[in-house]
């Protein structure tokens, strides 16, 4: 009996002390899972090697029962708040307060995530310098990534110095509050939050559990002092935020950075917005003098020609809410025998193999199956939406036929198995943006003319076309004119 009772007692301090102690636990790198156990592959999100040994101190669930308190601050009626502290200020680059919906607001905080190279960071330094210009707060920038030298490099040649612009090379999270609190900024940039770690975390800088506790931190931080903070965040391969899910649930605002390397156009594009719409699109040109806005892009996107040429199509595309007036080109090789080629370039592949089989289908004089097509984008936009889809077979139509487009003509609708044209959305903004850059003729899908359009006789001549032949004869009847 008293040997049965002295184990029971051994057992029980055993079980006492294992939940004292550390045990080892495991946690993925890249999602956060946490498997039972060490694997070579997790078994959320599919990555090889990121399963990483971890330390749990403590019961997983205390079991405890949590009592009320007294609130800092009592709740009060909805309609005796006030919101002004909530007021978005301007931060002087007009395209990214568009997208952020008219500015900063204080204590918000915005992950602008990009690709290496794309210009992040002289976007934000861009920002900070316009900040402090405006004289109400101070901001300043954080860099984990370069020397304060190499930032006032860049600070220089785009002609970004200002007294009120505070420059920190940093890597540790109490670093960085030491900073805050000693110059009091109304504007924190941090470039970037994977190259920011804390102590009191396990992990490496970049990983799961550093991320979160470091964003979590600051924005904490941000609410309490009302500082508004912009924070620089990596992709992936696959071009999606680096880190943990929770980081974007986290911010206030998600934005992308998007733009091709060998092009000066860069979106700004929304994601997540809690102070405004969720679908805008900032376009900036970048130059060897920095990055500047561009209000008016579609100029971009056009090529003027003194005569028209086969081969070319005008098309309006929707970026978020805004429409770009973009042109469409297509050559048609010569003859080969096999598979002949099918290159694109800001445009998708599966469509223009769709509209080629639908032309070679529907028309008579098109012969397109053994023959290299070629079809891209001015200026380096990506149009991938089926508004385009008329605008291609077009294009393809009139370098396959040799006959010219007006330059004068828009066209858009989605282009269907059938050979039918469909609807889109929002006709009535693409028509007001093609009627504002001057075009004269506009071929749309049923049921959008002027009476469902608004768009006035005088100004644009609006042709509704029910299929590709329809569109075909409409532009060669406009070419004959």
């Amino acid at each position: 009996m008293t040997t049965s009772r002295s184990s029971r007692a051994g057992a029980t301090g055993g079980r006492a002390r294992a939940a004292r102690e550390p045990r080892p636990a495991y946690e993925c790198d890249a999602c956060g899972h946490q498997p039972p156990k060490w694997v070579g592959r997790c078994p959320e999100c599919g990555e090889w090697g990121s399963v990483v040994e971890c330390t749990l101190t403590g019961p997983t669930v205390s079991g405890r029962v949590v009592s009320s308190r007294m609130p800092a601050e009592p709740a009060r009626p909805i309609a005796t708040i006030s919101a002004a502290p909530a007021r978005a200020r301007p931060t002087g680059v007009s395209e990214l307060d568009r997208v952020l919906g008219g500015g900063l607001v204080p204590g918000a905080v915005v992950l602008l995530a990009g690709e290496p190279g794309v210009g992040k960071s002289t976007l934000l330094l861009d920002v900070a310098q316009q900040w402090a210009a405006g004289g109400a707060n101070p901001s300043l920038v954080v860099s984990g990534e370069e020397s304060v030298s190499q930032v006032r490099l860049r600070a220089e040649r785009m002609g970004a110095l200002h007294e009120q612009l505070y420059l920190a090379a940093e890597s540790d999270l109490a670093a960085v509050l030491g900073h805050l609190d000693a110059v009091k900024p109304g504007l924190l940039v941090l470039d970037s939050v994977q190259t920011i770690s804390t102590t009191g975390t396990e992990g490496v800088p970049g990983g799961v559990t550093q991320v979160r506790a470091v964003t979590a931190a600051l924005v904490a931080v941000a609410k309490e002092r009302g500082i508004a903070t912009l924070l620089v965040g990596h992709v992936t391969k696959d071009g999606q935020v680096a880190g943990p899910r929770v980081l974007e649930h986290l911010v206030d605002v998600v934005l992308h950075f998007e733009g091709d390397k060998h092009s000066s156009l860069r979106l700004v594009r929304g994601v997540k917005n809690r102070f405004g719409a969720a679908d805008e699109v900032g376009c900036f040109e970048m130059h060897e003098g920095g990055i500047s806005s561009l209000a008016d892009p579609s100029g971009l996107f056009l090529t003027r020609y003194s005569e028209p040429v086969p081969g070319t199509c005008v098309t309006v595309a929707m970026e978020g809410r805004r429409a770009l007036v973009t042109e469409v080109q297509a050559l048609i090789g010569a003859t080969v025998a096999g598979s002949p080629r099918r290159t694109v370039s800001g445009l998708d592949s599966a469509r223009l193999a769709m509209v080629l089989a639908v032309l070679q289908r529907r028309t008579e004089r098109l012969t397109l199956h053994d023959r290299e097509v070629f079809a891209a984008t001015v200026g380096g936009i990506r149009v991938v939406e089926p508004a385009a889809d008329l605008a291609v077979a077009l294009a393809v139509a009139s370098g396959g036929l040799n006959l010219a487009i007006t330059p004068h003509l828009v066209a858009i609708g989605e282009v269907g198995l059938t050979g039918e044209v469909r609807r889109v959305g929002a006709v009535p903004r693409r028509l007001a943006e093609a009627t504002r850059l001057g075009f004269r003729l506009a071929l749309v899908p049923p049921g959008c003319g002027p009476e469902s359009t608004g768009v006035r006789a005088d100004q644009l001549r609006v042709i509704e076309v029910s299929d590709v032949r329809a569109a075909l004869q409409a532009v060669a009847q406009a070419s004959a004119e």
